[in-house]
């Protein structure tokens, strides 16, 4: 009897589209954001710091992410290793520059890795930057915000509803650029053809609620379209922060006829 059958990521049946926005809303004078969206990284960094140091630590965290593309056979392991490196880099970047003191940046990021000899998704993130899943007309936040609101809200303080606007919304208790350096979450699931991601900074988040974000994805096919759409909602709503969104459709002309569970696993690994 075969195990389980696994749509797979790479191949000539599969078909993975992006699309990417980035905006530096109505208020801020520079964009502290940074992105990735090639070949199989999708990354969302919200850099902080002040002046230009916020720019220096996510425009690190998806350069060093970037490297995954380079390789051949990427664990999960790999990628915890990797966000360790990150860390290391921004807080030894700090210490040669005295302007950088204290800079960070959140991450959150999806791309692919080999679990048991087949590909699967990982979602990973630090900090209050988001990734969606959309499958089956259904949507679910995958990420966990590591942030003061959060930690209210689960502990009954507050509402979802008053956190939109509660004012320590934009303290987070984990992100890149601390020593010791912060937990990571990781989720490791199987693809499933016809799902698409939403990654996102709290720019649009906190503009925008969830069904926004799905009806976008309901009535664009492009994920460029739907980024772009969901990108002037943050804006027509204030745009109060910076703003990024990258959107992924994974397609596969594979009979899918798996009936695994393809829900996201939560697990937490040290950085």
């Amino acid at each position: 009897m075969s195990g389980p059958h696994y749509a797979a990521l790479t191949g000539p049946d599969v078909r993975i589209r992006s699309g990417a926005a980035t905006h530096v809303g109505r208020v801020r004078n520079h964009n502290e954001d940074a992105l990735i969206a090639e070949g199989l990284v999708y990354a969302i960094a919200d850099g902080m710091g002040g002046h230009a140091a916020g720019e220096v630590a996510s425009g690190i965290a998806v350069q060093l992410l970037g490297e995954l593309n380079t390789r051949t056979h990427v664990r999960p392991e790999d990628v915890v290793a990797l966000l360790r490196r990150i860390n290391g880099h921004l807080l030894e970047s700090a210490a040669r520059n005295p302007e950088q003191t204290g800079m960070g940046t959140t991450v959150a990021g999806l791309t692919v890795v080999d679990a048991g000899g087949a590909d699967h998704w990982i979602v990973f993130n630090v900090g209050d930057s988001r990734v969606y899943r959309f499958l089956g007309n259904r949507m679910s936040l995958v990420t966990r915000d590591h942030s003061e609101v959060r930690e209210m809200v689960d502990a009954g303080i507050i509402t979802a509803e008053e956190a939109l606007r509660h004012p320590l919304r934009n303290i987070i208790t984990r992100s890149l650029g601390t020593d010791p350096g912060p937990n990571a979450d990781v989720w490791v699931f199987p693809p499933h053809p016809g799902e698409r991601f939403v990654l996102c900074s709290d720019g649009l988040s906190n503009e925008v609620d969830d069904r926004t974000i799905m009806v976008a994805l309901q009535k664009y096919d492009d994920p460029q379209e739907v980024a772009d759409a969901l990108c002037r909602a943050a804006l027509d709503n204030g745009g109060r922060d910076n703003i990024s969104v990258v959107v992924v459709a994974f397609d596969s002309d594979e009979d899918d006829n798996d009936e695994a569970d393809t829900a996201p696993r939560h697990t937490l690994m040290p950085t």
